[in-house]
């Protein structure tokens, strides 16, 4: 039983399937820092304001009373993806719910990255944030439902995991 049932995520849905043109100011990333626990509150702003974002959500479970108990938390906590131009950026400022707007250098890498973490999301397998990076080895998937994307394979305890490393924050 969900706690609060899904919300959308990304706004359009082809939001990150479209290559970024570097020329396009009204396609620019913003990187939005929120106020704390603001995420789910600012993409629904801008799902009503109509503007292009992507709050990646993972699900997490936990049992309560007996009772298994879905939420739906941001895998990057503190963090909203707008894709739009100044006019979009005020938007958001002007909402009270931003606390900083981070620069992006490199529009094309936050796309990548941004459309690889959606793959994964979309994959349907279990998906944890992790704090920091231990260094491993770099490996690239050749089969199943992950195959083509690149990370590390680090040891965990008695199992290994595979990372896949996010370069915007």
């Amino acid at each position: 039983m969900p706690l609060l049932a899904r919300e959308p995520s990304i706004f359009p849905e082809s939001l990150l399937d479209r290559v970024p043109e570097l020329t396009d100011a009204s396609q620019r990333w913003w990187v939005l820092h929120t106020r704390p626990r603001a995420e789910k509150a600012l993409a629904r702003r801008f799902l009503h304001y109509r503007l292009p974002f992507y709050l990646p959500l993972y699900e997490r479970q936990i049992r309560s009373a007996g009772r298994l108990l879905r939420s739906y938390l941001p895998l990057f906590p503190g963090y909203v993806f707008l894709n739009g131009d100044d006019q979009g950026r005020l938007q958001a400022v002007q909402t009270n719910l931003v606390a900083r707007v981070l620069p992006v250098e490199d529009q094309l890498q936050l796309h990548a990255d941004l459309k690889r973490v959606h793959y994964l999301l979309g994959a349907g397998l279990p998906i944890l944030p992790a704090a920091r990076l231990q260094p491993g080895t770099r490996v690239a998937i050749v089969s199943g439902p992950l195959a083509g994307l690149e990370g590390k394979v680090l040891r965990w305890g008695k199992h290994c995991t595979f990372f896949v490393e996010v370069q915007f924050l």
